[in-house]
């Protein structure tokens, strides 16, 4: 199993995306999270070749990279190369005591 992070973004490579996830692929930037603060994104450059987003029922994100690797682009960190496959995009949490909250969306 691969793992890809970029600050607060990770990606899990899986075996397969799952029955009944919906392709939700917007038109232009793919992008995974914005930042709370600077509101800086990680993102796929727009309309990459071979790119597509799906969502599952349970809410949890994949992405389908089925072309040439890619890049994830972020102003504040390293591009990250991201080779062709299928991988978990997971909703990142930070514990505070008052609560559980996502890092990004």
């Amino acid at each position: 199993m691969k793992v890809y992070r970029q600050g607060d973004v990770i990606l899990v490579e899986v075996k397969a995306i799952p029955k009944g996830a919906k392709d939700v692929t917007p038109k232009g930037a793919l992008v995974l999270a914005y930042g709370e603060v600077t509101g800086h994104a990680h993102k796929f450059k727009e309309d990459a070749e071979g790119l597509r987003m799906y969502q599952a029922d349970s809410g949890e994100r994949y992405i389908h990279v089925a072309g040439i690797t890619l890049d994830l682009v972020h102003e504040e960190h390293s591009t990250v190369r991201v080779p062709k496959g299928k991988y978990l995009v997971p909703n990142q949490v930070e514990y505070t005591p008052a609560e559980l909250r996502r890092v990004a969306d």
